[in-house]
């Protein structure tokens, strides 16, 4: 299957001739917007360690007019720092979701196509993969990272720490151990390779796989179905991007969003209202599909219970950020939660 090129977007006309500002000069445009700022000292050691750039997005929704940003009267510098700070814990909490998830995708995948077809090499194997372009560069990633292995320097398997007067063990990567330890087959067996891919080379390689019950029994591991998977992984990865990249998570447009399950089969939202039209293209639906996998792989884990705890006493301006409706924590989803 030949893939399509696409060609670049047109770049624009205008000269940028904004010039640089000091931490005092932005501190002052702030204050020009109308921003209340009540120690002036403090306000420019945020500014300083966490950036103009960082935080300006978070005044958006202070502001009463643009493209001058003007601010609604009464706005204190605290408004948009305790919405940063928000936004910081909750990008951290969405991680530790993101990560469980991604941890049993890898699991499921490798464990599955390993002993269904009783080869550890299997994604060596195109005949598994209905785009055979795609899998030539699922390929070319693993053989690179091998050699980029092969070509860093030895990790330490062991050593002493005088100072501390006590042994301090640094076992090596599996990788490296691999490679160093065995000539054939040239590529590490599969539960090596997962480990070596991002998670958009991952979602890539799952919705590659040629054959539906494959997809089908590695989404059933997870709780889900085939398609429910595939257009959640490609949630994921713009979300993981997102917290990645200590972007603004809250109120952000993905452009990708988690689709909603017809089975009765998936854990979701059970009141008809539970998800309104306008909370479908938010960051809500994306926490709700995150739970829905925990509750199959982690179902002990109190992730509901932090998720509820963080947002509980957010104004409402938080939460239809997020998409979140009113009422949220009465939908039968989360009391069977521990929410």
């Amino acid at each position: 299957m030949q893939r399509t090129r696409r060609e670049p977007r047109q770049r624009g006309a205008l000269h940028y001739g904004k010039p640089a500002m000091t931490v005092d000069q932005l501190v002052d445009r702030l204050a020009e917007r109308g921003m209340v700022i009540p120690d002036r000292e403090r306000a420019c050691r945020y500014l300083r360690h966490i950036g103009y750039y960082r935080l300006s997005p978070y005044t958006i929704p202070f502001q009463r007019s643009r493209p001058d940003h003007v601010l609604r009267d009464g706005t204190s510098f605290d408004d948009v720092l305790d919405l940063y700070v928000f936004d910081r814990a909750l990008r951290l909490l969405v991680m530790d979701a993101v990560e469980r998830v991604e941890v049993a995708v890898r699991a499921a995948l490798t464990d599955h196509m390993s002993t269904e077809y009783e080869n550890p090499f299997w994604y060596a194997e195109s005949h598994h993969f209905h785009d055979a372009d795609k899998h030539a560069g699922l390929m070319k990633i693993i053989r690179r990272t091998s050699d980029d292995r092969l070509l860093a320097a030895a990790e330490p398997v062991g050593d002493a720490d005088a100072d501390e007067g006590r042994a301090a063990v640094i076992h090596r990567s599996a990788l490296e151990h691999y490679l160093t330890t065995y000539g054939t087959p040239e590529l590490p067996p599969s539960w090596l390779m997962v480990e070596a891919l991002t998670i958009g080379q991952l979602t890539s390689l799952y919705r590659n796989l040629s054959r539906r019950p494959d997809r089908t029994a590695v989404a059933a591991n997870l709780g889900l179905t085939s398609p429910v998977l595939e257009s959640w992984l490609q949630t994921y990865v713009r979300v993981r991007n997102v917290c990645a990249h200590h972007g603004r998570l809250w109120n952000v447009g993905l452009g990708v969003y988690p689709s909603i399950p017809r089975s009765r089969s998936i854990e979701w939202l059970r009141s008809p209202d539970a998800l309104p039209e306008r909370s479908r293209k938010r960051l809500y639906p994306v926490l709700v599909s995150l739970q829905s996998i925990l509750k199959t792989v982690s179902p002990h884990s109190g992730w509901a219970s932090r998720l509820q705890e963080l947002i509980r006493s957010r104004p409402a301006m938080n939460l239809e950020g997020m998409g979140v409706p009113a009422g949220w924590k009465q939908d039968e989803f989360w009391s069977r939660s521990g929410s």
